[in-house]
């Protein structure tokens, strides 16, 4: 089968075996899969000197073949795959044994994956295997940051600095699903454009005077993922008593702020990466009750997957990059 490696220092595309099922495994077709930053990250952890190992977390297919045991899934079921391996019930943390499907395993840049039962959902009616296909990190992610850490309610009012990356799209659209005020920002005038169109109320510019520009409003909630760039820029505008999430550092991870002023203001500061199996339901249940859909940036052949990466590294996206299988 035909799959995207890195291997020994290279990306490429080339002829793999085709996974062999195990007891309690399923073998998926691919059709789609999303990128995600995760997918620019692996190939640093691996180095130079890896042997070959397929990129990607997230797709969506078809069952082709099931292994001996498995009693839940037919030939022919669309399936999504869950990337969040072997975290079931919500928890304040990943239990001993969580990973990241595509590091160490084999991911989802391939045609055909073989993955356990127990990893597969069943895909959403109302979308589109391509569509399908970034239901995976990015959403999970957001569903954990809004809902279990930050517990967003109906007329509070969160701020979500970096409004173009996919996790941040499905952030806009499910706190407005639930009824919340959303801020966003951009360097971008046309991704602050395009927050707006999907539901943003405001839309602020990243090198703009923030306390100017929202020393009316009432953020009861911030969901960070840009780092050192923007915290202590977002902590200024938050409430006092107000909680702030993060979820990533795509700028310097290591951030400097002033503790007297934190405990003083009565801030909460909370992490968060990925979620459990339970989540990941709930968010799906949540994208279907409120007929959610992706936004899609652009969609990229498995033979273009570099094109794709670069493209993805340049933050040149609002919303999700979809690589096409077959």
């Amino acid at each position: 089968m035909k799959a995207v490696v890195f291997e020994k220092g290279q990306l490429l595309v080339k002829d793999v075996p085709t996974p062999k099922l195990k007891s309690g495994e399923v073998l998926v077709a691919i059709k789609a899969a999303g990128l995600n930053r995760r997918d620019l990250y692996t190939p640093d952890r691996l180095g130079n000197n890896s042997e070959a190992l397929i990129l990607g977390s997230d797709a969506a297919g078809v069952v082709e073949a099931i292994g001996e045991g498995v009693t839940d899934w037919k030939i022919g079921d669309e399936v999504i795959i869950n990337p969040s391996l072997r975290w079931y019930e919500q928890s304040d943390f990943p239990p001993e044994g969580f990973e990241i499907l595509s590091l160490p395993d084999n991911g989802t840049f391939a045609e055909k994956i073989a993955i356990p039962a127990e990893q597969l959902e069943k895909k959403p009616s109302h979308l589109t295997l391509e569509e399908a296909a970034v239901i995976g990190i990015s959403p999970l992610t957001g569903y954990r940051a809004l809902f279990t850490k930050g517990q967003i309610q109906a007329g509070q009012t969160v701020f979500i600095p970096g409004a173009g990356s996919g996790v941040a799209t499905f952030l806009i659209q499910m706190a407005k699903n639930v009824g919340a005020r959303v801020i966003v920002s951009s360097r971008s005038e046309e991704k602050r454009q395009a927050a707006l169109k999907i539901g943003a109320d405001l839309a602020v510019d990243t090198n703009g005077d923030w306390l100017k520009e929202l020393e009316n409003e009432t953020i009861d909630l911030v969901i960070e993922s840009v780092g050192r760039a923007t915290f202590n820029r977002s902590l200024s505008v938050l409430k006092k008593g107000g909680k702030i999430v993060v979820f990533g550092a795509t700028t310097e991870d290591v951030v400097d702020f002033d503790l007297r002023q934190f405990f003083y203001g009565q801030y909460t500061l909370l992490g968060t990466t990925m979620g459990s199996r339970e989540e990941f339901r709930a968010c799906i249940d949540h994208l279907e009750k409120y007929d959610t859909h992706p936004i899609l940036d652009r969609s990229f052949s498995m033979d273009e997957a570099q094109n794709a990466l670069d493209y993805l590294k340049e933050n040149r996206q609002f919303g999700k990059i979809v690589l096409t299988i077959s």
